[in-house]
């Protein structure tokens, strides 16, 4: 598994995310519309609209809000135009960064990404320097062990088309093509198989070892910052740090 799906399973990073929920709302809300946009309002014909809707219900987001979210995608009411913007680049030591953006503003988005990447010892690249090459855009979702065994993930995933299924102790995370997406969504959701997380997701080709504490935080302290900004939706990076050194940051 990578070291990023460690890092966010660990205590630490937890109550990083805990305390960002503030935003949650205002995130769903970008991304709900921009999934109505792109694929309309109707959920059945709609998996990532579903998805979406089925996400921000559980971090108890008002139905009200839910519906205005899907007007503003389908043109029943106006609202500000938001567009996605991704944003790539490096890391301490070398590590690949992607930033996933919904924005109404992009001058904004890229000044306050860059801001981070400068502040903690990182640079902006280029469009197309890591998601050309060190990326790759693959559906995954991640399912609670608690939900489902390995056996019959298996059997309804891989019938589905997905292309890999990786055990990362608490959970389980299914990675597909991108055109897959919508047939394994179903899928689970016929199984009554319901994932905690579900996206088209950018997915590291090869992983960048961390060896030392003090690079591993300060790549760490990054994401966090990224992650804190309000316009992004998700930070993705290749870095792999071992299990002893996650148990010394969690400490």
């Amino acid at each position: 598994m990578s070291g990023h799906s460690k890092w966010a399973t660990t205590k630490r990073h937890k109550a990083a995310v805990d305390a960002k929920r503030g935003k949650i709302f205002s995130s769903l809300s970008k991304e709900i519309t921009l999934a109505a946009r792109a694929s309309g309002g109707d959920t059945s014909t709609n998996a990532r609209l579903r998805t979406l809707i089925i996400k921000a219900k559980a971090a108890n987001m008002p139905n009200d809000n839910i519906d205005r979210a899907v007007k503003k995608g389908t043109g029943e009411i106006p609202g500000v135009v938001y567009e996605e913007v991704v944003y790539e680049g490096y890391a301490a030591g070398g590590v690949g960064v992607v930033v996933t953006v919904t924005t109404d503003n992009k001058n904004r988005s890229t000044s306050e990404v860059r801001s981070v990447f400068t502040k903690h010892g990182g640079n902006l690249g280029s469009p197309g320097a890591l998601t050309n090459f060190s990326f790759h855009k693959k559906g995954r979702f991640i399912i609670s062990k608690e939900v489902a065994d390995e056996e019959k993930l298996m059997e309804v995933a891989l019938e589905a088309g997905a292309e890999d299924i990786k055990d990362n102790g608490d959970t389980f995370e299914v990675l597909s093509d991108m055109k897959d997406y919508d047939t394994i969504s179903d899928a689970l959701n016929k199984a009554g198989i319901a994932a905690q997380e579900s996206a088209l997701a950018w997915i590291p080709t090869s992983e960048t070892p961390i060896a030392d504490l003090d690079g591993a935080k300060k790549i760490l302290k990054m994401i966090d910052s990224l992650e804190a900004l309000d316009d992004v939706n998700d930070v993705y990076a290749n870095f792999d740090i071992s299990d002893e050194l996650l148990a010394q940051l969690d400490a």
